[in-house]
């Protein structure tokens, strides 16, 4: 049975593909009918558009509309923020539930209630039954019967194998994984995802913020995101200290000769640009001055870096126009070997992931810089080649991505997790925010799919993800790419679930 929603921006999604067993549909409370109440978006952290502001008063509602093929029970949860220290209790559909203070109105919590559906359109109508009326909502969500929450089932089996003291080193896999946790922590609001969290940063970062690295290439930077959400939601000013260092390592950080970090200081890295490294540094300094202290430099250098990356990567011709090359180098080969100069001092190869990671710094940037920057307009402009370039080069018979893209036909090849989580995210996250046209939603649909194909639950209850590709450095051949080890639960792959997972559960 699959379980269909009534609202508008749902209906589309619905029409393109029917949901994944164990999937939960969510519906935004500010496409909802909505009774003395606003749609209001100042208050950080809710998903869609905004959220609803009731009016403080008895009777205010929000109602959204569930049709079911036959009578059953669902399971509702309700995102809210309570920035008070009242209990704002309210009816939804016949149940009394209470939505204590979450601290303030940007700590987003949720609350979880069964309800009975009837074969065919049940409203769901959630009322407030005290004169402060109810808090801030910001989406519905109606799991199917039986249905497995991925998101949640990655985490609890990661955090049952590692400890935060086992988990691994400071280092890029970490900080994805941990900023996907921290997403899932965003939705659910259980305090032992964020404490771990903090127990593995704590590890790395002392009392008084001083944290023992170099930041000798860009990868070491990825983990300051976790140092900033710690930040944000803790109020430590020794997370703030600790990323403080990487923002001005930065300062003086070695550039190519038209402005691009290095990917690595090492000899053998100099003047390299890696399409992987936008995602490892660029979200971080444009979070840091959207979280911390905003400058000309904060403000200016996330986009202005991806510009220049996108100059030296980009294919503009070809079937495989829209894509992009792995690696630059600009001393063109004295210490790479595999520099093609006919090619621009690229390594002439589409490596999946080096395309996602790009695909999905792009968007993380956007959801942050303001309407008006400069830059807007240029890094939107990407994803409208990039987009369709996604779609161009999908696999028709699984819906992910090859490890080299554009090599379906060679046998050697194989549908990669990762990148094929990173591409769905980021076409959904594109059509989501109207960067290209809604027709692309079948392709992360499709995505969607083939990603939790990968998915599975061994004897021991715990998720298991596969075909991942081992961290992986630049070639010119073929042959290196498909022959990286798959490690199973690689946490190149556990994080960019979590992130795709976070994103295609919210929109469907």
């Amino acid at each position: 049975m699959i379980l269909k929603i009534t609202t508008a921006l749902m209906l589309a999604a619905q029409l393109l593909h029917t949901q994944p067993a164990g999937a939960a549909a969510l519906l935004e409370a500010e496409n909802a009918a909505i009774s003395q109440g606003v749609v209001e978006s100042n208050h950080p952290g809710y998903t869609g558009t905004g959220f609803v502001n009731y009016d403080n008063l008895i009777g205010s509602y929000v109602e959204w509309a569930v049709e079911s093929s036959e009578a059953r029970t669902v399971s509702l949860t309700l995102r809210y923020a309570n920035g008070t220290a009242a209990n704002r209790q309210m009816n939804v559909a016949g149940t009394v539930v209470d939505f204590p203070g979450t601290g303030a109105w940007t700590n987003w919590r949720t609350a979880r209630l069964t309800v009975s559906l009837a074969a065919g359109t049940t409203p769901i109508r959630a009322t407030a039954t005290t004169a402060n009326g109810g808090p801030n909502v910001d989406s519905l969500s109606v799991d199917e019967p039986g249905g497995v929450d991925w998101s949640t089932a990655v985490v609890e089996s990661t955090m049952a194998r590692h400890s935060p003291g086992s988990l691994g080193g400071w280092g890029y896999t970490r900080g994805l994984y941990l900023w996907g946790q921290y997403l899932v922590w965003q939705r659910t609001g259980d305090p032992r995802l964020l404490q771990y969290i903090k127990d593995w940063a704590d590890r790395f970062v002392d009392s008084s913020g001083d944290i023992s690295h170099s930041f000798s290439n860009l990868d070491s930077m990825q983990s300051g995101n976790v140092l900033l959400a710690l930040y944000k939601e803790t109020g430590q000013s020794r997370y703030r200290t600790a990323a403080a260092k990487i923002r001005n390592r930065l300062n003086t950080y070695p550039r190519t000769t038209d402005g691009g970090w290095w990917h690595s200081t090492s000899d053998s890295r100099q003047g390299q640009l890696w399409a992987d490294g936008v995602f490892m540094v660029n979200p971080f300094l444009a979070r840091y001055g959207a979280w911390v202290a905003e400058d000309a430099f904060t403000r200016t250098e996330p986009a202005k870096q991806m510009e220049i990356y996108y100059s030296r990567l980009n294919r503009t011709s070809g079937s495989a126009a829209g894509l992009l090359y792995h690696a630059y180098d600009q001393p063109g080969g004295l210490t790479a070997s595999w520099v093609k100069p006919s090619l621009g001092n690229t390594n002439g190869i589409s490596w999946c992931r080096a395309i996602g990671w790009f695909g999905m710094a792009a968007i993380d940037i956007l959801e942050i810089i303001p309407a008006d920057h400069p830059r807007r307009a240029a890094l939107i402009t990407m994803l409208r080649n990039l987009v369709p370039a996604y779609a161009t080069w999908q696999d028709p018979a699984t819906g992910r991505w090859f490890q080299v893209v554009t090599e379906r036909g060679n046998s050697g090849n194989w549908t990669e997790t990762s990148c094929s989580a990173m591409y769905t995210y980021t076409i959904s996250r594109s059509v989501e925010r109207g960067y290209v046209d809604p027709s692309y939603q079948v392709y992360a649909e499709r995505g969607y799919q083939g990603v939790l194909a990968k998915v599975s639950t061994g004897s021991d209850g715990r998720t298991n993800i596969v075909d991942i590709s081992e961290g992986t450095n630049v070639d010119d051949v073929f042959s290196y790419y498909f022959n990286r080890a798959r490690p199973v639960n690689d946490f190149h792959g556990l994080g960019a679930f979590l992130i795709m997972n976070e994103q295609m559960t919210r929109t469907r």
